[in-house]
């Protein structure tokens, strides 16, 4: 049996990715752009998956101009045929690939659920859960090749709690996390490691607070329990530690990252607004 002395030492502890290739699904901006940044900076090569040629280039220049490798792909992860392709040509640039990060998603289109349709649904099933299958099982085979590989799957609070605003949005976000903990418990003999994370009230091109919510600072300690809005950087904190030997001990697990809000509470019917809100203006 392995003993405490046994366990591989962090080697270097401001370069906990050196070497390791790490795909980065929408990676060109907002969370995914701030997950490739941190990675690249400890020592990662990264491969992006992003729609946006634009998004694209930028995020390969900035890791590049800091030293570091990148390389992207302008794909629509929600097209199988591409996720496939996409994978088999960063294995072959690479050698294999040691991390997956699944951060493509989104609440559009918003949709109340009564008069959604099949249609509604089939978008919000391929944006935020279809992409994530794809992708995870393109990686697998190499990962299980090398007999070890790390999956990091973006998800949503609203899939770890009750979402009334839109449940079809909750409900695939949901699907993600017990996806990243069935993977997990699947694949771990295999040396696959899979955690989740649950963002909430993080700045990002799908949800911009900082256009919607100005002259409101007051307000945040009420809205989050620790009294700010999160930005792209503290949930790439959270997934250099699940994708690093830092958590080389942890599988199966879905984080809420959402300054307390899961803790401290959730949804609620405003009167006053005539809706589910969990930022009231009318406190």
């Amino acid at each position: 049996m392995q003993q405490p002395s046994d366990v591989p030492p962090i080697d270097d502890w401001n370069r906990l990715l050196a070497g390791r290739v790490a795909v980065v699904s929408g990676g060109g901006d907002g969370i995914g752009g701030a997950i490739s940044r941190l990675f690249a900076q400890h020592g990662a090569l990264i491969e992006v998956a992003e729609v946006d040629a634009e998004r694209a280039d930028t995020v390969v220049r900035d890791i590049v101009a800091a030293g570091g490798d990148a390389h992207a792909s302008v794909i629509d992860v929600r097209d199988g045929a591409a996720v496939d392709a996409f994978i088999a040509d960063a294995v072959e640039r690479r050698g294999g690939v040691d991390v997956l990060v699944n951060n493509v998603g989104d609440h559009r289109p918003f949709v109340v659920f009564e008069k959604s349709d099949p249609d509604s649904w089939e978008a919000m099933y391929e944006v935020n859960l279809r992409h994530v299958f794809a992708m995870t099982r393109a990686v697998l085979p190499t990962m299980v090749r090398q007999h070890h590989g790390v999956i990091v799957n973006l998800h949503s609070v609203e899939g770890m709690r009750g979402y009334p605003s839109e449940p079809v949005y909750g409900a695939m976000k949901a699907a993600v996390a017990h996806f990243t903990t069935n993977i997990a418990a699947r694949y771990g003999r295999h040396g696959i490691r899979a955690n989740g994370i649950g963002p909430d009230l993080t700045q990002s091109p799908q949800v911009d607070y900082l256009s919607g919510y100005e002259d409101v600072d007051e307000l945040w300690t009420s809205w989050a329990p620790v009294g700010r809005l999160g930005w792209p950087e503290d949930q790439a904190r959270v997934a250099l530690f699940l994708a690093s030997d830092m958590s080389a001990f942890v599988t199966g697990h879905n984080i809420p990252v959402d300054g307390g809000t899961r803790a401290g509470g959730g949804w609620y019917w405003s009167p006053a607004e005539h809706r589910f809100v969990n930022r009231s203006r009318n406190l």
